[in-house]
């Protein structure tokens, strides 16, 4: 077993939230558990194929940024290879990834991306990344043409901010100390949120990097840096609006570390024999969701019915989901060479 960090306190006393909001965010955790669980069904019966890497115990970081600090569809939001979930809290309809997965012509990416490369322009989602730290430099990007638009062409409504979502691994890349070096002298609205659920395939983040707490590394470059308990979506919800109230401010980036954990093994593909049973208890003890559904009921913002009620509904949207990515048609042959290249509107 990896040697546990100290996680992050987080006062609930100091959280103000209605009962709409509580209910958003348990929603779209929920949404994200339960489709990534039906991909792993699907998976298992031959309807996907390729890699597909689950994102299950990590809900509270997407939820907590984009749906809890972000405004989704009109902010930027960049992923990995891990991309289903973020792609759902940015607003893109589970119908369009599930049938991404299916390689259908009616996915987000018409059907060429599958599972690691989840794209839609309308929902501002960048993109999902095969490569580690491929999609930090766009990230930057996004975050510039933000900057430019709005202090060199005067366009007063471009205050669009960026989050950029990796893991521990990227940390290690060049593209994670360039574009950091970048988005600091350019103080671009940018959150860099680095997802360490503590492993790569099968190395453990302590071994591979000569400082694992990667939050302490935005220093060097004069950047606030914070780390949070990834499991709580509600430190992360808090971390996230202070990040994003600075980059609008124009205040320039923060580097995000969330401490996490995948409960699945790296991919479908992963047998996951490297992580000890006594490690993963640990971390399945600490459930995103079961914690904010307490926290929920604790608080009288919600009790169990309601709660079941959300269960049912999300359900009902994978079960539809599913339908609609099996009846949909394959890519045309006719079109393979087809998006190559960009096209007029």
């Amino acid at each position: 077993m990896v040697q546990e960090r100290t996680l992050p306190t987080f006062n609930t006393a100091n959280v103000q939230i209605t009962k709409e909001e509580g209910l958003r965010l348990y929603e779209d955790m929920i949404l994200g558990r339960f489709f990534e669980d039906k991909c792993a069904e699907m998976y298992y019966r031959g309807k996907m194929f390729g890699f597909v890497h689950l994102y299950n115990g990590q809900e509270a970081v997407s939820t907590g940024v984009i749906q809890g600090a972000m405004r989704p569809g009109e902010d930027f939001v960049s992923s990995t290879y891990r991309d289903h979930v973020h792609a759902l809290s940015a607003g893109v309809p589970a119908r369009e990834v599930m049938a991404e997965l299916f390689g259908k012509a009616t996915g987000c990416s018409k059907g060429r991306g599958g599972s690691m490369h989840m794209f839609s322009a309308e929902h501002r989602l960048l993109g999902g990344y095969a490569f580690v730290a491929e999609g930090i430099p766009v990230a930057a990007g996004a975050a510039f043409q933000s900057k430019y638009r709005r202090e060199v062409l005067g366009d007063k409504n471009a205050d669009q901010v960026t989050a950029c979502f990796f893991g521990d691994g990227a940390a290690n890349n060049g593209q994670f100390f360039e574009t950091l070096n970048m988005a600091a002298l350019w103080k671009l609205p940018i959150l860099f949120v680095v997802e360490n659920n503590k492993w790569a395939i099968g190395m453990a983040h302590d071994r591979a990097t000569s400082d694992p707490e990667i939050y302490k590394k935005a220093s060097v470059f004069n950047m606030v840096g914070v780390e949070v308990d990834g499991m709580d979506v509600l430190a992360v919800r808090a971390v996230a609006q202070e990040a994003v109230a600075r980059a609008r401010a124009g205040e320039g980036p923060t580097v995000i570390e969330a401490l996490t954990y995948r409960f699945r093994g790296h991919s479908l593909a992963d047998p996951d024999e490297l992580r000890s049973k006594a490690e993963k208890e640990f971390w399945f003890a600490r459930d995103p969701i079961k914690k904010l559904a307490a926290y929920l009921v604790e608080h009288n913002l919600a009790d169990h019915e309601e709660l079941k009620a959300i269960d049912r509904k999300i359900q009902a949207v994978i079960d539809d989901a599913v339908k609609f990515a099996e009846s949909s048609p394959e890519p045309d042959p006719s079109e393979l060479y087809r998006f190559v290249f960009a096209e007029d509107e």
